[in-house]
């Protein structure tokens, strides 16, 4: 067998670079694999395209998780012709887009980062200036800025470090005492079994006491977000929200409506929330379409609500509540959504101008079977919403 670099061409300088394309991208990637890769690739020649794919994942993959994203890195890297071009010509040092040439779609922001680096062209400076190096990504002024901006409104770059923002913020949850025990440091209750253990490495003797206190639980959550045209951008965001809450520690049900319902649980269960949300969008087919309220909340309480909603369930209902269909059938399936948990919270973005007023038929139906009314169109507004889920709620 041939050593890794006896590869002929640039063959090995090819897929080390699509190694640290795949590793900037997010996924984990160890150097053993690149050479694992170059070896099998000496056994299963280079035959068909087909083959060649196979090689690579076979090697480079160990989650079936990161299936996605490396067939997405795949197409991008070795399937376009002019670009496989520029990094042979190049030795791919780097890969730059060239100039009116369209870059990926957004749901593969963090892989078009990789494949196309963003490098602003700027003057070098002078020889006689000082040059400070600080570290100012997002200094506080522009932290707060961000948690201000409306995410309808936010550019690509803003887009990206809100993300960060909200996978970094603190997530507390209402706790909720079950039946079940746990050990505790401080008296209460007695635990007379480890009691007991203890007195028997002691000889009999009573050294010490344990204690027992009751084991809570976050509240579970639903979530219902509209992604009708006018909300879609807000329930994109929602949906990193809910991706951030169900890696935490509770458990979040989580459903989109336009025209439809679908269920978006298993979807959002990948621990990447950019592979996720790109596969919620994908897989809805009525995604920033129309919109049905009515329709979907019907399709809900029948189906759904016996399944994952019980009496200490919280649901975050996300919708502008513009409907124009019957309002009496809404506020019939308003109240039974709201009869069947523990509080419901309607997150309504309207709520960001400061002269809203609740005059369409749809918000004066719905808006009388819900416990909090909050807004949803910035950081700000879901650091409040995370301050609300850990106060304690009462059942109605």
């Amino acid at each position: 067998m041939l050593p890794a670099r006896q590869t002929p061409g640039h063959l090995a300088e090819n897929v080390m670079h699509f190694a640290r394309v795949l590793r900037t991208a997010g996924m984990p990637l160890g150097t053993d694999r690149v050479q694992l890769a170059l070896q099998a690739l000496q056994v299963a020649g280079f035959e068909s395209k087909r083959d060649f794919h196979a090689v690579l994942s076979a090697c480079l993959l160990d989650r079936i998780e990161h299936r996605e994203l490396f067939d997405q890195a795949f197409v991008l890297f070795w399937r376009d012709p002019d670009l496989m071009g520029r990094m042979r010509a190049l030795l791919l040092p780097k890969v730059q887009l060239k100039e009116g040439a369209t870059p990926p779609p957004p749901e593969n922001r963090r892989l078009g980062e990789a494949l196309f680096p963003h490098q602003p062209n700027q003057p070098p400076p002078s020889e006689g200036q000082d040059q400070l190096e600080v570290d100012a990504q997002l200094t506080w002024n522009d932290r707060e800025v961000l948690r201000k901006a409306d995410f309808d409104t936010m550019t690509a770059d803003e887009w990206r470090d809100a993300q960060r923002l909200l996978a970094q913020m603190r997530l507390v949850f209402e706790p909720l005492a079950t039946r079940r025990s746990q050990r505790a440091a401080h008296p209460g209750r007695a635990d007379w079994r480890a009691t007991l253990q203890g007195m028997a490495r002691h000889g009999g003797e009573l050294w010490d006491m344990r204690w027992r206190r009751p084991r809570d639980k976050p509240a579970p959550l639903v979530l219902l977000a509209d992604i009708s045209g006018s909300m879609s951008r807000y329930s994109r965001m929602l949906l990193h929200f809910a991706h951030a809450i169900g890696h935490a520690e509770a458990r979040v049900e989580s459903f989109v409506f336009g025209t439809r319902l679908t269920r978006t649980t298993r979807l959002l269960g990948s621990r990447d929330p950019d592979l996720a949300v790109s596969q919620v969008v994908r897989a809805v087919e009525d995604w920033s379409g129309g919109t049905r309220i009515t329709t979907s909340l019907h399709e809900f309480n029948q189906r759904w609500a016996r399944r994952v909603l019980s009496s200490r369930a919280t649901v975050l209902l996300i919708s502008d509540g513009l409907e124009h269909g019957d309002t009496q059938r809404l506020s019939f399936e308003m109240e039974r959504l709201h009869k069947s948990c523990r509080r419901l919270i309607w997150l309504n973005p309207l709520l960001r101008f400061d002269r809203f007023e609740p005059r369409a038929g749809g918000i004066k139906a719905m808006l009388p079977h819900v416990d909090r009314f909050l807004p949803a169109h910035n950081l700000q507004s879901l650091a409040e919403l995370v301050t609300v889920l850990c106060q304690p709620g009462t059942a109605h």
